[in-house]
């Protein structure tokens, strides 16, 4: 049985756009022979240097709500393993995302019981020790693609052995079945182009998660 092809996903559990491609690319996996590895990306160490520049309302959830959840997960990984992301991120994302609870401490305290993590994690909300692995995974994630995009970056192994990778794609809702797979082969065919850019269409409407 041949190996599953690797596709690294840089996160952050807050921004609903990352994960309406999560999940996409988990429907991919039952349709294609991959492997998703997940890794933690932050919203906060995106903008950190551009606060000045952003809308009032986004400025004050960077400051006040995105530093706390990914704090907690680069701890579950340091301390658990990266093997545990996958498991948080889904309990992380359907509280936030799916039953609109909020990236409050309750919220993050109940999905590590969900997928049974311990509490004692909670204790790195408001600091950790871990902030330069925190930084280093969210480096090594942004320097693929560039500091003008955001989560998610997915990287996959290029046929030249290096890597292959890209923003999003940013999908609503996310495709299932062969639809999904579709979108798939379709956005490594671009991708893999020599210098492809960039590709967009109007968005007409927010992250639709009825069909997660």
């Amino acid at each position: 049985m041949s190996e599953k092809t690797p596709v690294d996903f840089w996160f952050d559990p807050l921004c609903p756009w990352a994960w309406m491609t999560s999940r996409w690319v988990l429907e991919v996996e039952k349709l294609r022979d991959i492997e998703t590895r997940w890794h933690v990306m932050s919203l906060a160490v995106l903008n950190e240097d551009k606060l000045d520049e952003l809308p009032e309302e986004y400025r004050e959830m960077l400051e006040t709500k995105a530093w706390g959840p990914v704090r907690v997960v680069i701890a579950a990984q340091e301390e658990h393993g990266a093997e545990v992301l996958g498991d948080l991120y889904t309990a992380l994302g359907t509280r936030f995302h799916n039953q609109g609870e909020g990236p409050e401490k309750e919220t993050v305290a109940a999905a590590l019981k969900d997928v049974g993590l311990p509490e004692s994690l909670m204790d790195h909300w408001d600091s950790t020790p871990y902030e330069p692995q925190l930084r280093a995974s969210h480096q090594e994630g942004i320097d693929k693609v560039g500091q003008e995009v955001g989560t998610p970056v997915i990287a996959v192994p290029g046929a030249d052995g290096g890597q292959i990778a890209f923003f999003g794609p940013v999908v609503t809702p996310a495709p299932k079945g062969e639809d999904a797979a579709r979108l798939w082969d379709g956005t490594l065919a671009v991708a893999s182009v020599p210098g492809f850019y960039e590709i967009k269409r109007t968005r007409t409407q927010g992250p639709d998660f009825s069909n997660l």
